[in-house]
């Protein structure tokens, strides 16, 4: 399969490419842990594989721009859900179950007018 699918998370968007192998996964061209620097982030990109169950078969191919590494790491994890669906359509109710599918809808609140930040009022002085 070299079809690329797209995963996203926040402002990071993920391009994916899987190929039947010896479970490789190279982002950017970097081992994942080179990458991401954090192991929980590594453990994230791994869990689609992990919850279907195919962990050392399949090498993957990331390529992933914007947002920072925690939104980048959800984005390959979303991506690899969906490839992984496009792979082998019975895995669907096991990565449906586990939440794999869904994109997280939540992104950076806007700045508003008048205001220190995004909620936070300037400070009140009475005198």
């Amino acid at each position: 399969m070299t079809e690329i699918i797209t995963g996203s998370r926040k402002r990071a968007t993920a391009q994916v490419i899987l190929k039947s192998g010896s479970g490789i996964i190279k982002i950017n061209n970097c081992d994942s842990l080179k990458y991401f620097g954090r192991q929980d982030l590594v453990d994230l990109v791994n869990l689609p594989l992990k919850t279907a169950g195919i962990m050392g078969s399949i090498d993957v191919k990331v390529k992933v721009l914007g947002g920072g590494i925690s939104g980048q790491a959800g984005a390959v994890c979303h991506g690899i859900a969906r490839a992984l669906l496009k792979y082998n359509p019975e895995l669907r109710s096991t990565l449906k179950s586990a939440g794999l599918l869904k994109r997280d809808p939540r992104e950076k609140e806007r700045m508003k007018y008048g205001l220190a930040k995004r909620r936070k009022k300037f400070q009140f002085s009475k005198r």
